[in-house]
């Protein structure tokens, strides 16, 4: 058989399996969702939290682990979010010893005066919000926004927040802010992925 025929028979069985495939209504490509984030007068709005969780909790990936360090009497990151039953390295790295802990009703831990690196790391196993502290150095905090997704991120200084790699299905969009302390929840509301797409909001903060 000559090679022109060879080639396109096997362009036409790849074209087959091909349109096999999308008949089959196999799920369509990840998208990334882009949230831009702004205050109440419109500016851009960094550190909020935006997180997708999926309406059917089916075939989510495992928690990867994670780690806020402490540097300079500082928590690196001072912000962060993390899925549901991820664990927490907190290595010190600093030049003096901390004594890390937290209240907070998603998480209540204490890891006693310490250097380097503690022999296990914390897991989150609970959703919500959990606010570290020192009880060396009192304005060290940071917090954990812990939520039921690995799909989530927090908006740069230019407001913007990207999640790559959503499967096309229905969510649920949460957003969090540390200015929002004390205030009543953001109701999530629903929103369906197809493909890449852009998504606005506003969120009222304390003064």
């Amino acid at each position: 058989m000559p090679c022109a025929v060879i080639v396109f028979h096997h362009f036409r069985r790849a074209l087959l399996v091909a349109v096999i495939l999308v008949g089959a209504g196999l799920p369509a490509q990840a998208a990334t969702v882009t949230i831009k984030a702004g205050d109440g007068s419109g500016n851009a709005l960094d550190s909020v939290v935006v997180s997708l969780v999926p309406v059917s909790r089916g075939g989510m990936p495992a928690a990867r682990p994670a780690q806020i360090e402490q540097r300079n009497k500082t928590f690196l990151p001072a912000i962060s979010v993390v899925q549901t039953g991820t664990a927490i390295e907190f290595p010190n790295n600093d030049t003096v010893r901390h004594h890390v802990y937290s209240f907070s009703a998603a998480k209540v831990f204490e890891l006693k005066l310490y250097a380097g690196k503690p022999e296990k790391p914390v897991v989150f196993d609970k959703p919500g919000v959990v606010v570290l502290g020192c009880n060396i150095h009192d304005k060290m905090a940071a917090y954990i926004v812990v939520v039921d997704t690995p799909w989530s991120a927090i908006s740069q200084s230019d407001g913007v927040a990207r999640i790559a790699d959503v499967p096309a299905g229905d969510y649920q969009l949460q957003l969090w802010h540390p200015r929002r302390l004390g205030m009543p929840d953001i109701p999530p509301r629903p929103l369906r992925v197809a493909g890449d797409q852009t998504e606005v909001v506003k969120l009222e903060l304390r003064p």
